[in-house]
This record gives structure tokens, C-alpha cells and sequence, in this order.
């Protein structure tokens, strides 16, 4: 286990670095590094590879012996416990495990993403800005474990602690990247994915599709829909039909229902 250091005051240099690091975008842009929050989700950026650069912890919440216990830290991670009022200073919760890291990002570039299938289901979101509203699409795609998320002309970054906190974790179990909606409508099209975007126009009932084949489901903001460049790549445009007094649904919700009709039919094949 690494050699453990303490910090008592909320003037630290690493301190500062952390609050940095959580409340501003452009910071974890410029170092590649983010800050995360509770033990479930350092599990599961550990199980996904992610390289720790420092963990901090409470004594009065957790100790250093439960943390060698419960979680494989590298030898070159600094271990560092923190007094309460440093904790309360960097803590993004009201409730907390005690646990606060420093963790490397990731590149989510288009250009890197591979697909492990042949036949794969995908989720685009286009222009994405409220970071509940990610958390939960990350949340529903990690529930129907589909091959990728696609975030088109992203209006945030992933490693926002809001969206850490409210996909709880499920940023770092699946197949993310990101791109301009161009990008992704011709990486779409060049593995011959169809695209069925969710839409007012000129849309049949979304139950009446074949999502059985390479199948990528567009969703766009709750405000304005989706941009027309989709619209006019649209292999068809598909609609929840709607029985009260309003024409749309939570971005999430509709994801949901329209993902998880595809993999009711692929079950089916």
C-alpha cells in the first residue's frame, strides 16, 4: 500500500487543484484529469482500466485498511487522508463515502471507436446539455447493455461531476464517443448502421420497426428535437405515440422505451 500523507487545511495546493477540478470544464480539458466521487464508481473506472493519480479519503468515513481491502490501488498512487473540513471543501456530495479521487480521463474519439459486433445497437444523443439528462442515457444504456453511446456535438464534458453522479458510475461501463453530428451520421453510414431518429415529421409508430439489423436510435434535446441534418439523413423518422396533453417525453424516458423495444425484438430473432 502506498505511503500515506495527510492534509489539514483547505489552502493546499491539492485542495485547490481539486475544487478546480470539479467546478471547472476547461481545467479538466487542459490537465486530462477528473474528479470522482464514492467507492462504486472508483470500482468501476478501476474495473474499466481507469489510472488513478491520487485518492483521498476521510478517516472519519473510511479507512486506510478498508480501502487496501476493498480497493486495488496502484503502487504510484498517492494515498492521502484528509481532516473534515478539508473533506466538506471538496466533497461534491451531501452524502458521502468518504472517498475522492483523481483519476486520468480518456480520449472519446470517434476515430477510435471499435464496434465487437457485427450487428451492433447504438445510441446517439445529439447536443446533450443538461448533465441529469446524460447521466440518465448513460444509466438506460448501461441497463440494456448496448454496444455504444454516441454523443453528438456534446455541450459538456463527460467527466462533469453531475454526470458521474447521476449515471451512478455507468460513464465509465460502456462504449462511449463523441463527434460532430456530421462525423457520426458518416461513421453511421459507412458500417451500414440504419438510423432511426425520434421526430415529430413525417414519423411512423416506433413499434412498427425493424430495429433486428445494424440499428442506431438518434434522440435530440427535449426543447428543440433534432437538428435537421439528422432529419434529412433519417433512414425513418420514428414516434412514441403520445395519449395526454403533451407531444414529448424526457429525453431519458424516450431512450429508454425506444432501446428497449429493439432489444425485445432482438430476443425475439
Amino acid at each position: 500500500m502506498p505511503e500515506i500523507k495527510h492534509i489539514s487545511s483547505t489552502q493546499n495546493t491539492l485542495v485547490k487543484k481539486i475544487v478546480l477540478l470539479r467546478d471547472k470544464s476547461k481545467e479538466r480539458k487542459n490537465t486530462g484529469l477528473f474528479i470522482l466521487e464514492g467507492k462504486r464508481e472508483l470500482v468501476l473506472a478501476l474495473q474499466r482500466n481507469y489510472s488513478l493519480d491520487t485518492l483521498l479519503f476521510n478517516e472519519k468515513l473510511v479507512t486506510a485498511s478498508t480501502i487496501q481491502e476493498n480497493i486495488d490501488l496502484h503502487a504510484k498512487t498517492d494515498l492521502v487522508s484528509v481532516s473534515q473540513e478539508v473533506y466538506d471543501k471538496i466533497a461534491y456530495r451531501n452524502t458521502t463515502e468518504g472517498i475522492i479521487a483523481i483519476v486520468q480521463g480518456k480520449p472519446h474519439h470517434l476515430e477510435q471507436l471499435k464496434l465487437g459486433t457485427e450487428n451492433p445497437l447504438i445510441l446517439v444523443a445529439e447536443a446533450p446539455e443538461k448533465p441529469g439528462n446524460i447521466g440518465a442515457l448513460l444509466r438506460t444504456a448501461d441497463a440494456a447493455n448496448i454496444d455504444a453511446v454516441l454523443i453528438a456535438n456534446p455541450k459538456t464534458d463527460l467527466y462533469n461531476p453531475n454526470i458521474i453522479r447521476s449515471s451512478v458510475g455507468c460513464v465509465f461501463t460502456g462504449t462511449i464517443a463523441t463527434g460532430s453530428s456530421s462525423e457520426i451520421i458518416s461513421f453511421l453510414k459507412a458500417n451500414n448502421i440504419a438510423i432511426f431518429c425520434a421526430a415529430l415529421t413525417a414519423s411512423i409508430d416506433y413499434s412498427k420497426i425493424d430495429y433486428k439489423g445494424p440499428t442506431a436510435i438518434v434522440v435530440g434535446t427535449e426543447d428543440s428535437g433534432l437538428s435537421d441534418v439528422w432529419l434529412q439523413q433519417s433512414t425513418q423518422n420514428i414516434i412514441i405515440p403520445m395519449e395526454g396533453h403533451i407531444d414529448s417525453m424526457n429525453v431519458s424516458v424516450s431512450a429508454a422505451i425506444l432501446i428497449f423495444e429493439a432489444k425485445r425484438q432482438r430476443k425475439s430473432q
